[in-house]
Formats: structure tokens, sequence, C-alpha cells
């Protein structure tokens, strides 16, 4: 076999391309035009001598040589970051701030630093996302991990971001509360209900979004102390519930049940300074996507879960999964 000289951002073309079958997100992704995307993945295909996509009107799907070059490109790609990595390395961690600690985003990040405990991370905790903007814009911070949707208009000029996971949300209560004894709920079923939380409604647009889509009631305000003082008060508070993600575990005298019928999700996102990058970063975000496909974090059918409008992708998904019709993606959160 001849040897082939591969271009790595030939390859990181065809990756991102792999993975959202859409030129236009995978082109917003690596701040490219379509045209620059298209010309990488040409090369590539020219250099391999294989078609790698097949493109169908607005459709595109892998081949069986694109199938088949997919995880060794990821791979390649994963070795030349982490070469960079250790060749730029000096003592100085990736400073990643933290927002949204009601809902522990510390769970999601120590399950991707678990997967490569080698990179040099340092969390620290930020009181919100614009807090987070401001830092990056004055280089005080290197990325951000939180809900990026929370925002009312586009991020600054010069931020980026991805979302890295959906994850789906549970009604939490006393044990006493009246359907603490359920094995699922419905958000309809929290009617008669205080949904509460210990911040103004005007900062909560997740929750907002949601008691107006299903006609919920809301109780906001008071000081926010923590996440056990939150579940303090709803353990106290027979008559009160509130919203966490699933996996979050809670104290005896608390209850967490499942919502189905819609599963509500709650959108996570990592937030960068597109042109000056820590060298860690691009490691992170592949263990994210990793991590996204390993547990279905970014899993989402329109059938089975809910998120607000304003999160919808309203363009069709190309290739409809087990002869469902076309349905709306995810917003992907690329700046």
């Amino acid at each position: 076999m001849d040897a082939v000289d591969l271009d790595l951002a030939q390859v990181r073309a065809f990756v991102a391309t792999a993975e959202h079958l859409h030129f236009g997100r995978a082109a917003g992704e690596l701040f490219l035009t379509q045209q620059a995307l298209s010309k990488r993945i040409a090369r590539l295909e020219d250099v391999l001598g294989l078609r790698l996509f097949d493109r169908t009107g607005h459709s595109v799907a892998l081949t069986a040589a694109g199938e088949r070059f997919l995880e060794p490109a990821r791979r390649a790609l994963a070795a030349a970051d982490d070469a960079i990595v250790a060749a730029r390395r000096d003592d100085r961690p990736l400073r990643l701030d933290v927002w949204g600690h009601l809902f522990d985003p510390m769970r999601t990040i120590g399950q991707v630093v678990a997967r490569r405990p080698d990179l040099p991370i340092e969390p620290n905790l930020k009181r919100g996302l614009p807090e987070v903007v401001t830092a990056l814009g004055r280089g005080d911070g290197d990325a951000g991990f939180g809900r990026v949707h929370a925002l009312d208009e586009p991020l600054p000029g010069g931020l980026a971001h991805r979302l890295v996971r959906l994850a789906p949300m549970a009604a939490v209560m006393s044990e006493d509360h009246p359907l603490a004894d359920a094995a699922t709920l419905r958000p309809a079923d929290l009617r008669g209900t205080t949904v509460w939380f210990p911040a103004e409604i005007g900062k909560l647009d997740f929750l907002d979004r949601f008691l107006a889509d299903f006609g919920l009631s809301g109780e906001f305000g008071g000081v926010n102390l923590g996440l056990d003082f939150f579940l303090g008060h709803l353990r106290a508070e027979t008559g009160h519930a509130s919203l966490l993600p699933a996996d979050v575990p809670v104290p005896d005298g608390v209850r967490s049940v499942p919502l189905t019928g819609p599963v509500p999700l709650y959108s996570w996102s990592l937030i960068w300074r597109a042109r000056e990058q820590h060298p860690v970063l691009r490691s992170l975000l592949a263990e994210f996507a990793a991590a996204a496909r390993e547990h279905g974090w970014l899993d989402y059918d329109p059938a089975v879960h809910w998120l607000p409008p304003t999160e919808l992708d309203t363009r069709p998904v190309t290739v409809p999964s087990e002869g469902r019709p076309p349905a709306r993606r995810p917003a992907s959160g690329l700046g």
C-alpha cells in the first residue's frame, strides 16, 4: 500500500462533518465557510482515492468507506491534540469557570475528567454566565461550563460555545409530599403544587418556560444559599417541589422522581474564546464528545423530550431513526 500523508485540517473537517451530517454546522464549528470546508473534504477524498460522503440534495450521509475511516480519524486527531498539549504544556492548567451550581454541574465535569485524569483542569465556581462572559473577555479564564441558552442576546464577538449535554430532569420534593411515592411523574402532574426556587424568575429562563408550557405555578425569590439549603427547604415544605437533573443524589427525607411524558432536558454547554485557545481545550472537547456518544448525553427525540422552543433548531434531521418522520434537532449551540 502506498504511503499517504494526511492533512490533519482535512481530517478535522471530515470528522466535524461526519458528526453533524450537515456542512453548515460543521463549518460553523471550525470557523470556516462551507466552501472552504467542502474543499478540504474534497482534497482528503482525492488523497485517499475514496468517496467519504454521499450528498443527495440537502442530505449528507457517510459512505461505507467514511464509516470505516471515522473512528481511526478521531483517534488520529486525539493523538495530534495530545502531542500539541505535551509540547506546549506549562504549569498553568486550563481555568474552567463553572456556573449553575444548584444543578450540580461538577457531576458532569467529574465524569469527563475521570476519563482523562491527566488533563490539567482547574474548575472555579462563578455566580453566573454574565460573570463568565466578562472574565473570558478580559482573559481571566480559558473556558466555561454551564447553561449558555440563558443569554437574552447573542454571545459577544470572539466567543464560541458548544452544547455538550442534555440532562434529563426530575421532580424533587419532600418524602411527605402527596406525589412523592410515584415511580414517575408527568410535568402536568405538578399542577396544584408550587414549584419553588431560591432566585428571581428573571434569572431562571429554563424554569420560567417550563412553567409556562405546562401551565404550572411557581414561587421564586429569597437568597440562594446553595444546594444543601435548597434541598433542606424542599424537605421541610411539603407543598413545594422543584426540578433537578435526575442523576443528582438527594438526602434522606427528599425524593427525586423522574419526569416523563415528556422528559424535560437541561442544556449544558462549554464556552471559550475562539481565537485564543488553551492547548488543553481541544482534548477537553474531545472527551465531552466521547462521553456524549457513550452515555447518550445528546440524545433528543421530540416525541419523548421537552426543550424550551428557543433551543430547537428547526432544520430537519437528515436521516430519520426507526422510520419516524424528520424531527427538529436541539440547537447545537455553536458560536
